[in-house]
Order: C-alpha cells, then structure tokens, then sequence
C-alpha cells in the first residue's frame, strides 16, 4: 500500500508533470484548471494524486469553474481526499477569483448600456444561490462612484432602508442610480416586488434631483432590463 501512495505522490512525477514547478518554470498559463486547484489541495488520496482527483471534481461540474464556486464545503468533502480544509482553500480562491473580476469591471467601468451594468454585476450577484440587491451610484458622467449591497436574502423579507440609499447618493454626489438584483432561480420576469421598490426609490430620489436610471434582474448568463423593457 506504501508503494501505491508513493506512486501516487506528484513529488514522484516527472519534475514537468508537477503542478507547482510547472508553474515555477513555465508561468502560470501552462497549467490546466485541475492543476491550479491541485495546488490548491496540495495531496490526493491513497488512489489518485492531487491532479487526477481534481480532474474528477472538475468533471462533476462538467469542467465549469463557476459551477465549481456554487459548492459547498460539504458538498466538495464527499469527493474522497478533500476534508475541511481542502474544501476551504478551493472556495477561497474561487471567491477571490470572482471579487477580482468584479474589481476589474469596476476600475473601468462607465455606464453605457444595460449590457455594461450586467458585464459589472455579474461577476458579483450572477452565480449566487441567494438573493441579493445592490445599487450603483454614478456621477454625472454616467461613471461608477461606488456600489453597495442594499438587502441580502430577498427584497420582500427585508426591509429596504430608502433613506440609506439616498443619504449615501448624496454623500457620494451620486447624480444616478442603478438598482440591480439576481434571481437565482434563473427567471428573469420581475415581480411585484420588484416593480413596487423600483417605484419607491424612484419617486423618492426625483425629489432630490437625482435619477434612478434602471434596474436590472440578472442570472448567470442574462439580464432583464427596466429600461430597456420601458416598465421603469
């Protein structure tokens, strides 16, 4: 048994077959997705190294990273070889993955178009498996000043706090406003609820001259928007 687990180690592979230094000599595009997360986990299990049993995580989710990034701890420790720990480093580095997409639309975003608010928020709201609801404040320009999380777990169990919204819009010289929540059942038709706080955070904001642009329902690969739909 001693025999197989060494067979099984990447110390014992070819000096080009071992994640960390093909990364080392070779950059890190050279490697695939399963050897960037076997880095991650460092060891496999008595059966297969840390690259075959990542080979196999990914094909659970049919090779998709973002599919990846919606498992839970405990959904990731049933693959034989990941415990605890392991499943909280690949959920780390997967969330920074996605903050980091988001920060990148961010630091050059300018609103021109529905399509540029979902390229924003979907790397932020898109792939999440619960509900939240945000707003974008923009100057006059049409630019990202700053976006916050306004409710998290659905809007009809929480209280939306218009005063908020607004006290921050003029802290920040916001001039525009763009509301923005997921759906993450995948269906884009608006609820009620949804129409009736578009409405109370667009009358509220015209009377301090400030705009409520649009509002978008967005899923992992689509969007709906007020504006574009002319329901705002």
């Amino acid at each position: 048994m001693r025999n197989k687990e060494r067979a099984f180690s990447i110390k014992n592979w070819s000096q080009d077959d071992q994640p960390r230094e093909k990364l080392l000599y070779k950059g890190k595009a050279a490697l695939s997705d399963a050897e960037l997360v076997a880095i991650l986990i460092g060891s496999g299990n008595r059966e297969e190294s840390a690259v075959a049993l990542c080979k196999r995580i990914l094909a659970s989710t049919e090779n998709n990273l973002s599919a990846l990034g919606k498992l839970s701890v405990k959904q990731l420790m049933a693959f034989k070889g990941i415990g605890e720990a392991k499943a909280i480093s690949i959920i780390a580095a997967l969330e920074l993955g996605r903050r980091r997409r988001g920060e990148e639309a961010l630091e050059k975003k300018k609103i021109t178009s529905s399509k540029s608010v979902f390229e924003l928020m979907q790397p932020v709201i898109g792939d999440l498996n619960h509900e939240e609801f945000w707003i974008i404040y923009l100057n006059n320009s049409n630019k990202v000043i700053q976006k916050n999380q306004l409710s998290k777990g659905g809007i009809t169990g929480t209280l939306v706090d218009v005063r908020l919204v607004l006290k921050n819009a003029l802290e920040v010289g916001a001039l525009g406003l763009i509301l923005a929540h997921n759906h993450p059942s995948g269906t884009l038709k608006p609820s009620e609820a949804d129409k009736n706080i578009t409405q109370k955070l667009k009358i509220a904001a015209q009377s301090l001259d400030i705009k409520v642009l649009d509002h978008l329902i967005i899923t992992e690969k689509a969007y709906f928007s007020f504006a574009d739909e002319n329901v705002l």
